[in-house]
Order: C-alpha cells, then structure tokens, then sequence
C-alpha cells in the first residue's frame, strides 16, 4: 500500500486533518483491497483549532520519523501567520528531495511555502489568504479562483472543503476516475466539482454601483464553443470594457477571459471524461479552435496532456 503521511502541525485545523485520513482511507484497489495506508504524524500531543474559538489538543500515533518513507505527504491548515517548526519544514524538503509528492490543504499551503516548494510554482489557498500568500512568497504564482492547483508533485487546495476535491484528484490520478468515484459516493458528493472557489469569495458591491454579472456568466458558459472576445463579454454585460473588468474580479476574483478559459478547459475534462469524441471535436466544443491549442491550455492547467488525461480519468 502507497503511504499517506498527514503532518499535524500546531494550530492544525480539525477538519483539514480528517478530510486526507477519510479520502484515502475509503480509497480501494479493484480487488477491493486498500489502496493506501493513513499515518497522522505529529511530534507530541498539539493544540488543533475546530473555529476560530474552539481550541483543543489531539495527540497522533504517529511521529514525524513516520513520514520519511511516506509516498505522499499533506499538509492540513495552519493558521496563516504562524512559522512552522524547523523540523517539519526540513521533512517537508527531504520528502520532496527524495520525490515524496507534497500536498496541501487551505493555509496548509504557508508551511510549503516556508518550506521553497512554491517557488516558480502556481498555488492556491483559502480565497480570504491569497493575496497574503503572494505578499510572503512573491516567487509564487498564486490563484484564487481554482478549488485546488497539480504542479505534478507538489499540489495545493484551496479553503477547507476544497481539501476533499484535491485528495479525490490524488485518488483519481492514482487509481483512476472509478475508485475516485466509489470514495466520493461514500463522502455524498461529487466526483469532480465544477467550477472554483472564486464563486465563494465575499463580494460586496460598491455602494454606487451594484451590477451583477449572473446572467453574463451563464451566457459565457452557454457559448463556451464560440470565439468570444472582451468585447463580446462587455456588450453583453451592457459596460465598458474596464467596467467589466473591475466588476468581473470583485465577483469571480479573475478576469474575463481567464475565467473564460478555465470554464472551457473544465468543459473538455468533462468531454473527455464521458465521451469518445476525437480531440478535434472536443477542441471545437469547447472553443479552442484546434487540437494545438486545446493541448497548450489543458497541459498548461491540469498538468497533462488531453490524450493522457483520458487514458487516465475515462469513466
């Protein structure tokens, strides 16, 4: 069995340090068998956090000594200000060093960055301490708008749910869309969730203006086969287009266009998934207009390549 080392490091967040050991301890083989063995690894009995007033101690099974030969490692939820111990962030460079795969979930993504494993890297994190991890790790590319992010080893979530949808992922990328999609009935959610956390961010709309762009959203998403333009989306939303763009990043947290291309990449990971459709159709449903550049955007987002992507997560 692949090992899952969880690092419960002070001030962890209880519901980031359950949601690994219950993803992957549901994880199965097809013979039914488990695919992974959960080790919670921790230094000494430790303050957890369960909200921002409900402090109370967990004490682990494991010591850190326990994660060194560890597959994969995570990373629950810190608080974001706190500085990891020193021994935790020399196991997180030794794991990495030896080709451990790292992961995060929520402010989990603070200790990877005191740790160098975000540098040169797009992460992710809670939406309420993004621009906080770009301010402390500038070598970083941080997005707000994702519900998790796969460098390939080194993967970040966003706030606390979205730790669900990034272990399934892990589970999906080893075992495959079937035995992701046994752990997630478990769980009584999706396999895959659309969309990212940018549809959770807070917005309030200034006081002289509150436009909404609900309807252009879905709109966008209904010609997501069609060549859009900025243009396009500002006469739709009925503003001009630095209008559309101010009011476009209070409510989604991205621009227009890059919101537009992560839907249409969405689009063809779904096609992909449940259909046989050749990539030249798949590239003409989803509005890339080729093969090419469908494979430039979807490799640049997930990781792989489209081909790749449905050799592996095909239903």
């Amino acid at each position: 069995m692949q090992v899952v080392a969880v690092l419960a490091l002070d001030g962890v967040s209880a519901f980031d340090l359950a949601i690994p050991c219950q993803v992957f301890a549901f994880a199965a083989r097809d013979d039914g068998t488990p695919a992974y063995e959960v080790r919670v690894c921790a230094d000494r009995a430790l303050p957890a956090m369960a909200g921002p007033a409900q402090p109370f101690s967990i004490s682990a099974p494991y010591g850190w000594d326990d994660a060194l030969d560890a597959a994969t490692v995570v990373v629950p939820g810190i608080p974001h200000d706190s500085v990891p111990d020193p021994r935790a962030v020399r196991l997180l460079r030794e794991a990495a060093a030896r080709g451990a795969r790292i992961a995060s979930i929520c402010t989990g993504a603070f200790a990877l960055g005191h740790a160098g494993l975000l540098e040169g890297r797009r992460a992710t994190t809670h939406w309420r301490f993004a621009d906080r991890l770009a301010e402390r790790f500038p070598g970083t590319r941080v997005d707000p708008s994702v519900l998790y992010v796969d460098e390939g080893q080194v993967l970040t979530s966003a706030g606390i749910a979205a730790g669900l949808d990034l272990c399934l992922h892990m589970v999906r990328r080893d075992h495959g869309a079937a035995a992701a999609a046994a752990v997630a009935r478990l769980l009584v959610m999706p396999p895959q969730r659309t969309g990212g956390q940018a549809q959770f961010i807070e917005y309030r709309a200034p006081e002289d203006d509150s436009a909404d762009l609900g309807d252009t959203l879905q709109w966008m998403r209904g010609k997501l086969n069609e060549p859009l333009s900025l243009a396009d989306i500002a006469a739709h939303a009925m503003m001009s287009r630095r209008s559309l763009s101010r009011h476009f990043r209070a409510q989604t947290g991205t621009t227009p266009l890059r919101w537009l291309l992560t839907q249409r990449v969405q689009r063809a990971r779904e096609l992909l998934e449940t259909t046989a459709l050749p990539l030249t159709r798949v590239a003409d449903e989803t509005g890339f207009g080729s093969v090419e550049a469908l494979r430039h955007h979807f490799t640049r987002q997930v990781g792989t390549t489209p081909s790749a992507y449905r050799d592996t997560f095909r239903m």
